[in-house]
């Protein structure tokens, strides 16, 4: 039993524990909405190997089925996420200790525990990482960081077995790397980098390594058809990926030369951290002339490295390798920069900073790495609270990109969501449409925001705007169709409403919105009646549209027939003083009923004390004749 191992090993789990402690209550962000609270694919394991083209786990199957088993866990509440993101993520840094120690066993043997420690703790405490760990759907990185470790860390034990059974370490290598491959496209370089090591640490050769595992790396290559169908599977991941996307190779190419150098400082200086960069392109300028200069020269000593110093190589390959296939040409036009590419990136970086510590101070570096760790950690602890809310996360992105209009609307969404911020809302939604014109959703929920204001006029002329950007929103068209309702411009407001179901059948708020405005015309009543059933059919639990169901029919003398559709509004929202109002209002209509309407009423003084309406209807009834 290798003691001093595990009792790293203990060190660095606790550790990582600690520094995440407070993220398992860290709410769905941005793309979670789409890959989890969004994704119907989730509600059953068999469906979850079919993720949504049009999401972040499009084509990334072994991706949706883990959130799948997060899902069949809690549902949508948040703990578990986190708590299995934050289990991946010490496992990966376990595995990488394995690996390190046993790579320096090979070539320096005492010092392979203390700098296998020091480089594990170091990379699984460092800022940098959070947005793999702290927001959920970014798993793909790290699940698939773990499958990239466990590949070689398999191979690494297989190559030292000697026993016959040991060997079961190389198809649970080739097992490890199909699973990445199905979690996320950059596990595309695992075979090249693996078989690389073999070359650098093992075998001392390209044709001894062939020569030793020929047949293992032959399999290793053979997982390339699971990315390769996984990919297709997306047609192009939506069109945001591939030269298809509207965005050339060299446009690309030229912004990722400064964000490689940007990846690079944030290892020594993980501040300012952003959480979305946006989808900016650079031009061409002093500082990606001088950044082609440093990648340039990056690239050329890993190229001697790799001849004359293979292990030093080894570590530069890796870095080039892995950013590839998202910091190369290949265009990825919604997210040019992201932190989290360089969540294996960022190993080899810290690996040779605590190999150098090492051969410099020999014991002394102990404190110096556990004062680095003390100061990663803080780093780490004081990050994960910027994403305690979609309100704080979006706000520091904003402060960090200002010009970043993804990051003003979505802290629009956030600040639309909290009591008394609409005009804040307001305020960030045209900031996002002056920074991009055609931000279509950003004119929809700047109507949306309009619209609660009262400001009828001006969210219809936001919604037009949505229109004119990208014709045929159906979201739009109901904005359209609900400020012109509240107007009083039915036959108008009707028309709209109606080319929103032509967009989109199956929109139960338009059928909600269509009946309400078919409630308001004489002898439509029937027809509304028959939109809210479409639209309860759609969403059964629609509060709306069982709340207005049933005030329509008790306006036309349906009474009875109203009264389940209150009951059920309420279930819904046992809370709403208005539902009970109006509640109490059917009752009175009905024999009998008296009692219950004064305790509907009582609930809505109770739920609204200044509530004068509820209070002349009692008054009223009290002074009734008995």
């Amino acid at each position: 039993m290798d003691w001093p191992a595990l009792a790293a090993g203990a060190l660095l789990a606790a550790a990582a524990v600690a520094a995440y402690s407070r993220t398992f209550f860290v709410p769905f962000l941005f793309d979670d909405e789409s890959s989890v609270t969004g994704n119907v694919t989730l509600r059953h394991l068999g469906t979850a190997l079919f993720p949504p083209a049009d999401a972040t786990v499009g084509g990334r199957p072994i991706l949706n089925i883990s959130l799948a088993v997060n899902y069949a866990i809690s549902g949508t509440s948040v703990w578990s996420y986190h708590a299995a993101n934050l289990a991946i993520h010490v496992l990966a840094g376990l595995t990488l200790f394995g690996i390190v120690r046993r790579t320096l066993g090979l070539v320096r043997g005492a010092d392979a525990v203390p700098v296998a420690f020091c480089t594990a703790l170091l990379w699984t405490l460092h800022p940098l990482l959070t947005e793999s760990v702290t927001y959920v759907v970014q798993r793909a990185e790290s699940l698939m960081g773990l499958f990239y470790l466990l590949t070689l860390y398999c191979v690494l034990r297989g190559a030292e077995s000697a026993d016959p059974w040991k060997r079961l370490w190389y198809p649970l290598g080739i097992a490890s790397c199909a699973l990445g491959m199905a979690t996320k496209e950059v596990m595309v370089s695992a075979p090249l980098v693996v078989f690389l090591y073999d070359r650098t640490f093992l075998s001392g050769g390209i044709r001894e390594a062939w020569r030793r595992r020929g047949r293992l790396y032959c399999c290793l290559a053979a997982t390339w058809a699971v990315l390769a169908v996984s990919a297709f599977s997306t047609g192009g991941r939506a069109a945001t990926v591939g030269f298809g996307s509207g965005v050339s190779a060299g446009q690309y190419a030229l912004t990722q030369l400064p964000a490689v150098v940007h990846y690079l400082r944030l290892c020594f200086w993980p501040h300012p951290l952003v959480f979305d960069y946006g989808p900016v392109l650079a031009l061409p300028s002093s500082w990606t002339f001088l950044s082609a200069l440093v990648v340039a020269g990056l690239a050329a000593a890993t190229l001697w490295c790799l001849v004359k110093r293979p292990a030093a190589g080894f570590l530069g390959a890796c870095f080039f390798a892995i950013l590839a296939p998202s910091s190369s040409v290949v265009p990825v036009v919604t997210e040019t920069v992201a932190e989290h590419r360089m969540y294996l990136a960022l190993i080899p970086v810290v690996f040779l900073a605590v190999y150098v510590l090492h051969r410099w101070l020999g014991r002394a570096a102990w404190p110096v790495c556990l004062l680095l760790a003390a100061g990663l950690f803080w780093g780490t602890w004081e990050r994960n609270a910027t994403y305690r809310s979609a309100e704080r996360i979006w706000g520091d992105t904003v402060a960090r990109v200002p010009m970043n209009d993804r990051a003003q609307y979505n802290l629009g969404c956030a600040l639309q969501a909290l009591p008394g911020r609409l005009e804040d809302a307001v305020s960030c939604y045209e900031r996002a449409v002056r920074i991009r014109p055609d931000n279509s959703s950003a004119y929809c929920n700047l109507g949306n925001a309009l619209k609660s204001l009262g400001r009828m006029p001006d969210a219809v002329a936001a919604y037009e705007a949505a229109l004119r950007a990208k014709p045929d929103i159906p979201e739009a068209e109901n904005g359209i169709g609900n400020a012109l309702l509240s107007l009083g411009r039915l036959p108008e407001a009707i028309g709209h409403y109606e080319k929103a179901l032509l967009l989109r059948p199956d929109y139960a708020e338009a059928h909600n919105g269509l009946g309400l405005a078919l409630a308001r015309v004489r002898g439509r009543e029937d027809e509304a009646v028959a939109q809210f059933g479409v639209a309860l059919r759609l969403a059964p639990d629609s509060v709306a549209a069982h709340f207005n169901l049933a005030n329509t029919l008790n306006a036309m003398g349906r009474t009875a027939e109203s009264v389940p559709q209150f009951v059920e509004a309420l279930r819904l929202a046992p809370g709403d003083a208005a539902i009970h109002f109006f509640y109490a209002g059917a009752l009175l209509r009905l024999p009998g009923r008296t009692a219950d309407a004064v305790a509907e009423l009582d609930e809505v003084l109770r739920l609204q004390p200044d509530n004068e309406a509820a209070r002349r209807v009692l008054a009223r009834i009290q002074a009734a004749p008995k």
